[in-house]
């Protein structure tokens, strides 16, 4: 949409997992509703310098429009046509193309498509460096981080509830986790970045990061009890939690190498708990 770019005076910069998204509107409520949504994970505010001063790996043009078929239970397309990435679902229209490393978004004025939208490109992007977003709770005790994987009901949002003062909570609902390095220097971790993106509790993960020490399955049961996963099924119910939505052989390929990778490097057990502070005691022991 270049006829768009030139009415566009208004940005903010959002950096989630270390990477800085520039989003550009003409609507300063819009704008203001970004800054609070995104508190924490904005960039150039408060230090003197503007939006447009700050440095972007990638920029979005949005175009606000009502009305618009709202309804951000439809199913997503992630779709990729000539070098450039087309994503759809009811309350949204968006283009990407990384090679510009360029976007627009059109959607209604409310805080729920662009965070699908970031979610998406941050798939997107993370598939190509051996990385994911995982419907789990992360949060980072000692110098490490923990990832709590679960279906809806398993109990995230209880474990995070339940966490220690001395624990930082990442996020929730929705980790970001990035391959630490390229494997040839002997750094074959991984590492859990907070994200905004939230779930029951409504409470924005710290922008913070830690290396990750392992990967706990959730299920609630009569006591608390720790067992380890086979690779073989930790990489299953991994890609079961596993964020993924392009219509793509090569990133659908690269999405199950990033899953075997994982739990091939970090260890993966089945915390079976009940709703008690006390299975933190247990939580990297």
């Amino acid at each position: 949409m270049p006829e768009l770019a030139a009415q566009l005076d208004l940005s903010v910069v959002i950096a989630i997992g270390g990477v800085p998204v520039r989003v550009n509107t003409s609507e300063p409520s819009f704008l203001e509703m970004l800054k609070r949504r995104y508190a924490g994970f904005v960039i150039g505010e408060g230090n003197g310098e503007t939006a447009d001063q700050v440095h972007a790996e990638f920029e979005f043009d949005i175009d606000l429009v009502t009305p618009v078929a709202n309804d951000p239970e439809a199913p997503v397309r992630v779709t990729l046509h000539a070098g450039r990435w087309r994503l759809e679902r009811g309350d949204f229209r968006a283009e990407w193309e990384p090679a510009s490393r360029r976007g627009w978004i059109r959607q209604s004025p409310n805080p729920y498509s662009i965070d699908a939208v970031l979610r998406i490109v941050h798939t997107l992007l993370l598939a190509r460096q051996g990385g994911f977003l995982l419907h789990s709770a992360s949060a980072i005790r000692n110098g490490k981080a923990f990832l709590f994987a679960g279906v809806s009901g398993a109990g995230k949002t209880t474990i995070s509830r339940l966490a220690p003062p001395d624990a930082t909570l990442l996020t929730d609902e929705i980790s970001y986790v990035r391959k630490r390095g390229d494997g040839n220097d002997g750094n074959n971790g991984y590492i859990a970045y907070g994200t905004p993106f939230t779930g029951e509790l409504a409470k924005l993960g710290e922008n913070t990061s830690a290396p990750v020490a392992a990967l706990y399955l959730l299920a609630q049961g009569p006591e608390n009890r720790i067992a380890p996963v086979a690779t073989s099924d930790a990489g299953r119910e991994l890609l079961a939690n596993t964020l993924f939505f392009a219509e793509d052989a090569e990133f659908v390929r690269l999405a199950f190498q990033s899953a075997c990778d994982f739990v091939d490097r970090v260890p993966v057990y089945r915390l079976t708990f009940v709703p008690d502070a006390r299975v933190w005691e247990m939580i990297g022991n």
